[in-house]
């Protein structure tokens, strides 16, 4: 099997379909394979690259890098204090789980927006980024298919209102008992209702952020620090062996397990790499899902690196 069929065959084996994009950072000119066909070429492997998919909170790496960059441009104070309040917290990690009012940096707010995923963090950043300039954002990248329609708190409220709950404690009892269609039919799983992107879009902003290209570099380089501090593991990282550093951003909703990230090898070889996986079946802990992300990932990189 070539390398698309055996990525194919890993994500099967998994129960899920999956678009995949993986390439070599340091290459020129890169190669491009058909439209949701299986392609692998001397410098990227994609799977499905270039089919619309929600990328849930993968959009945070786009909110950080604008963060960064109106920093760096002077616009922004770093050390600028936000009082989070109950009324500012959405579920998820973080800042969520407090039960005091909390006072944090805009700095601190974008760490713990990519470290743990905090929803509240990262719908406070926007607010004071500005969420009309990330769409601005994406498309000075180049990013033409990489749609953002609103934060955090616009998809929780979605989320609310397609299930009929008033509040996120009503929503927990409801959600389980839905049928997998009438899950399906919300509007966070449908790319042209809400954020989304394809993985080709997704590893071209990453390759823009490791090459300093897609701002000052002192930016650039807050988002790869940022992104090197993400705690969960058991997606792209758990593929690759001791040694590799892997910097990355989960994505998560029922069904949805997301990843985007770089694997920086000791011989100074450099993979931007989006994995998207969509459950045949609703089920919590998948870990056999995440498990099969890196096996993906990695696979992917072999064939680029001749391994």
């Amino acid at each position: 099997m070539d390398v698309g069929e055996r990525i194919e065959a890993i994500f099967a084996g998994a129960g899920v379909t999956g678009s995949l994009h993986v390439v070599d950072l340091d290459a020129g000119h890169l190669t491009v394979g058909a439209a949701g066909d299986p392609a692998g070429g001397g410098r990227e492997v994609g799977v499905r690259a270039d089919e619309q998919v929600v990328i849930a909170s993968i959009f945070k790496i786009l909110l950080v890098l604008e963060f960064a960059r109106q920093v760096v441009a002077g616009q922004l104070d770093p050390t600028e204090r936000i009082l989070v309040t109950a009324a500012d917290r959405l579920g998820g990690w973080g800042l969520a789980g407090c039960t005091d009012d909390a006072e944090v940096s805009l700095r601190d707010l974008a760490y713990f927006a990519m470290s743990v995923s905090d929803n509240t963090a990262a719908d406070l950043l926007l607010r004071r980024v500005g969420p009309d300039l990330l769409p601005m954002l994406a498309a000075e990248l180049g990013l033409t298919r990489t749609r953002v329609l609103g934060g955090p708190r616009d998809l929780v409220e979605a989320m609310l209102a397609d299930v009929g709950a008033r509040t996120e404690a009503e929503f927990a009892r409801i959600f389980p008992t839905l049928p997998d269609d009438r899950v399906w039919a919300m509007r966070v799983f449908d790319p042209s209702r809400t954020t989304s992107s394809t993985a080709r879009e997704i590893t071209r902003l990453l390759t823009l952020i490791w090459r300093d290209e897609a701002g000052p570099a002192e930016a650039c380089a807050m988002v790869r620090t940022w992104m090197a501090r993400q705690i969960f593991w058991t997606r792209l990282a758990a593929g690759f062996p001791p040694g590799v550093r892997v910097s990355g951003k989960t994505g998560t909703l029922p069904g949805l397990h997301l990843e985007a990230g770089v694997a920086e090898y000791p011989d100074g070889g450099r993979y931007a790499i989006a994995v998207f996986a969509r459950a045949d079946r609703l089920a919590p802990r998948r870990i056999d899902v995440d498990v099969a992300m890196g096996h993906a990932a990695r696979t992917a990189v072999e064939a680029l690196r001749g391994d």
